[in-house]
């Protein structure tokens, strides 16, 4: 019973003790759980913040500004500010192109005085010659302070975070608050990260137009299906090399070595311009792949890269276009005693394509004995002529209109050839 009784007070002290220590804990607990509770709110906010800002870069398509406005509302909202702008560097210049709050005189007032970068006197000047956090808890008690805009916008508060990408700065946060205040860890913090979002936001947008500026200098020396192809995710593959079944166009002007011999070299270059100028419209308008210039020859496929129906009626229709163009062309130039035609070869079937060349000099490229066969029924084109080979008739009889020519015996072919020459296509 004594045992007993012992085991009860025992018990009964345990459960007072415990019950103290639960309430000692539940003292604990709640502040703790509170402040978790508000720490795991603001960072759910911040983590949406990014969410948003990502969602934005990724719709912004080069176009930076949409992001560049979300950042300064993000960040001037989640640290409870007044005032929020975003500065970008142009050349010694930093000019607001973000903003968030204040007064529309406030904005006014930015724009149209930009800060320069060796000022001390600006939190943006500051922020630039040190390339670290800025931070001015009372502008009234900063003596070497002095913005004209600080009597507009009434703040007393002023935090600056650089928005670098990797050694370049790229501009500057800035938030100001209505009453002065030390900066916490978390504040600064909070601008960092949006910082960070504004130089990847302008990186990106950069990589965006760098890479538009480069597929439009592409398209200017190679076909605009090239030009696209070697930016695209499929570029590697196809450039690497792969078969395919082309038609191939190759084209070039009766009496062009004659008239190289004798012309002035302004006066032959003039013609080729006017040359390659009609051919290179017809080419975009047709869809064909310009393999090539090469003076007065050029070779043209279709089918690859990309995939075309049809593609032995489309190369014939371009060659009769190429044909009608050039007889206006050569009606001009015959009256300044220039006797220049075109002749044209076209042969389909396959051919290994892919990229072909050194480092710092590629061109993409179809190879085989379809295009031997092109260059060489281009070569036997009397004036005016579009020879054709057999399977590319075969495959387009129903549209083309074409005649049969003798069995023509070709350089690289040990029997003859089967061709045919092209009056006209059907629309």
């Amino acid at each position: 019973m004594v045992f007993a009784s012992a085991e009860r007070g025992v018990a009964s002290r345990g459960c007072v003790s415990l019950v103290r220590v639960v309430r000692r804990v539940e003292c604990l607990v709640v502040p703790v759980s509170r402040d978790l509770s508000d720490e795991l709110r603001e960072l759910r906010e911040e983590h949406d913040a990014v969410v948003d800002i990502l969602r934005a870069l990724a719709r912004g398509q080069g176009d930076v500004q949409p992001v560049l406005d979300l950042i300064a509302r993000m960040a001037g909202q989640l640290s409870g500010a007044e005032n929020c702008f975003l500065w970008l560097v142009d050349g010694d210049m930093l000019h607001v192109r973000g903003a968030f709050g204040g007064k529309p005189e406030a904005l006014e007032y930015e724009r149209a005085h930009p800060h320069r970068g060796d000022e001390n006197h600006t939190l943006t000047g500051r922020v630039v010659q040190r390339r670290a956090v800025v931070g001015i808890p009372d502008v009234g008690a900063d003596a070497s302070y002095e913005w004209g805009s600080q009597r507009i916008q009434g703040y007393r508060a002023l935090l600056g975070v650089p928005i670098l990408a990797d050694d370049e700065l790229l501009g500057v946060l800035g938030i100001s608050w209505a009453e002065p205040q030390v900066f916490t860890d978390d504040q600064v913090r909070l601008v960092s990260t949006f910082a960070a979002e504004a130089a990847l936001a302008i990186t990106d947008a950069r990589l965006f137009q760098a890479v538009e500026r480069q597929r439009q200098e592409l398209a200017r020396f190679l076909s605009p299906a090239i030009a696209e192809l070697v930016s695209s995710e499929d570029g590697r593959r196809l450039l690497a090399g792969h078969r395919a079944y082309v038609t191939v166009l190759f084209a070039d002007l009766r009496g062009f070595t004659s008239f190289a011999e004798t012309a002035e070299p302004e006066e032959l270059f003039e013609v080729l311009r006017d040359y390659h100028g009609a051919v290179g419209e017809l080419i975009g308008i047709w869809g064909g792949t310009l393999e090539h210039f090469a003076g007065d020859g050029l070779m043209i496929f279709f089918n690859d890269p990309v995939a075309m129906p049809n593609h032995e009626i489309q190369a014939a229709r371009m060659a009769v276009a190429i044909r009608d163009r050039m007889e206006t062309l050569s009606s001009g130039w015959r009256k300044r005693g220039i006797e220049l035609a075109i002749g044209i070869g076209i042969a389909s079937g396959h051919a290994t394509l892919g990229r072909i060349g050194f480092e710092g000099r590629f061109d993409y490229a179809a190879i085989g004995t379809v295009t031997i066969l092109a260059s060489r029924l281009s070569a036997a084109a009397k004036a005016g002529e579009i020879l054709i080979n057999q399977r590319l008739h075969a495959a387009a009889e129903q549209s083309v209109r074409a005649v049969p020519t003798e069995p023509l015996t070709l350089k690289g072919f040990g029997r003859p050839v089967n061709a045919w020459n092209v009056v006209d296509v059907a629309d």
